[in-house]
């Protein structure tokens, strides 16, 4: 296997330069990963290289498995159940308003109705782990939307465990009715079971695992992740929403920082051969037939994300720019999107649905991040306050307020200076009263006295600014 892993290699050095030149930019790895496999694909021929999905099946299998597990792993449940009625407007509301519009497009495309569903699927949810690294990376941790922004990326990540649920028993294309609710039942009492544990159930699973060697603590969880992946595989519920339940549950244990920082690692380079695995499996000569749909769809999201924006921000009690900011960071579309495709290539479904998916998240995983990087910039501009109009009475009566006080702001300085006040326009003929036997001046005397008369002035007398 020599030269398969030179090939291998060298696509992965390539991601690595093409990485580097995208984060000058602001963009995140998945495109960039899905661009390099779409050059070695043999559909195209544009590079020297020849290199087969089936090659890294099995590994960009693990990557996808590995992905979701540390969705679970970092699902924030405090978040959730602590503010569930406000994210659930919030992220229910926006979640309903992509489904409706998404599935009108998908259906007027007459693909299919299981096609609608995935096509459906693909559009309504952002991807969570683009958004986590732009708000990182763009340090925008402590801005006020950005709990709003990642309590509806924990909706949405609930949601997707549900609807890939659904979604893997309807693509199935099964017709009885009752081995289709049986499967569904299975799948939804599989769900409660694993969120029950991962509620209720953290000190037990931490005892259970307890151990300080990380060589087998890594040994453990992945291998739990890739069971789990295969129990919802077997049951119905798809191997990637197998993998994200266990990670829910270790998530809840007081081991989650630990595994967190062991994982890691291990997600970004398996994840890396899933992304790479998809391109390789795309054929630029089928996006012809897919490039106005994905164009229309393009153009819907980025519509409706911007508007769901601004009632989130109503919702929420943000300002419009705050509102822009939200629906930036939310238009990526990534994982989730492709984890669909390949469950309809699977099933037999539509040829054009993986062509779809590929240009559709390749474009949007572009698109998203580089409104992110601007959104602030563009919000300030977008949604300046404006002067509002002052009668002109108003106008007069704050002049000539401003006025006065700027002359007495004068008398006491001058009084404070020790200098004569000029006299009023017209009283130049007036005679000046004569100097107190003190030889200090009236204004100056009056001013001392002013500021030695007020409270606790008996205990300490007040002194003259320095300044003056």
């Amino acid at each position: 296997m020599g030269e398969e892993l030179v090939i291998l290699g060298v696509l992965f050095l390539i991601a690595w330069g093409l990485g580097r030149l995208g984060k000058l930019i602001g963009l995140p790895a998945i495109p960039i990963y899905m661009v390099v496999g779409l050059l070695a694909s043999p559909h195209t021929g544009w590079f020297p290289l020849n290199y087969e999905a089936a090659d890294v099946e099995l590994v960009a299998i693990f990557g996808l498995i590995l992905l979701l597990f540390n969705l679970g792993l970092e699902f924030d449940q405090d978040e959730f159940f602590g503010n569930a009625r406000t994210l659930i407007v919030s992220g229910g509301t926006r979640l309903v308003i992509n489904l409706a519009t998404s599935f009108a497009f998908a259906w007027l495309l007459g693909w299919g109705t299981r096609e609608a569903i995935v096509i459906t699927g693909m559009m309504a949810t952002s991807s969570s782990a683009i958004i986590t690294k732009l708000l990182i990376e763009l340090r925008r941790l402590a801005n006020r939307e950005t709990p709003t922004i990642l309590g509806i990326a924990v909706i949405e990540d609930v949601f997707v465990a549900i609807y890939l649920s659904i979604v893997s028993v309807v693509v199935g294309g099964k017709t009885d009715v009752w081995p289709v609710v049986l499967e569904l039942t299975i799948s939804f009492a599989f769900l409660i079971a694993m969120f029950a544990i991962a509620r209720w159930g953290g000190r037990i699973v931490s005892r259970v695992f307890d151990t300080r060697d990380d060589e087998l603590f890594t040994i453990m969880f992945f291998g739990l992740a890739v069971a789990f992946g295969g129990i919802g595989e077997l049951i119905g519920v798809s191997d990637a929403i197998g993998a994200f339940l266990i990670g829910l549950v270790l998530g809840a244990s007081r081991f989650r920082n630990r595994v967190e920082q062991l994982a890691l690692p291990m997600r970004d380079v398996f994840a890396a051969f899933f992304f790479l695995n998809f391109g390789l499996a795309l054929d630029v000569s089928t996006f012809g037939a897919v490039v106005v749909p994905v164009a229309v769809a393009i153009v819907l999201t980025l519509v409706v994300n911007t508007l769901g924006g601004q009632l989130i921000a109503w919702q929420s009690g943000l300002t419009r720019a705050e509102g822009f900011n939200v629906s930036a960071m939310l238009q990526t579309r990534g994982e989730f999107a492709l984890i669909l495709a390949t469950l309809a290539v699977g099933a037999g479904l539509d040829n054009r649905l993986a062509p779809f998916a590929g240009l559709y998240v390749l474009m949007m995983a572009i698109i998203g991040p580089v409104l992110a990087v601007n959104s602030e910039r563009a919000g300030q501009r977008l949604f300046r306050p404006r002067a509002v109009p002052v009668p002109a009475a108003v106008a007069a009566e704050e002049g000539e307020r401003r006025r006065i006080e700027d002359e007495n702001i004068a008398l006491v300085e001058a009084a404070l200076a020790g200098e004569s006040v000029p006299a009023e326009e017209g009283d130049e003929n007036d005679e000046e009263p004569p100097p107190p036997p003190s030889g200090i001046d009236p204004l100056v005397e009056q001013a001392m006295a002013q500021s030695d008369s007020g409270e606790g002035a008996a205990e300490s007398p007040r002194q003259r600014d320095p300044e003056y």
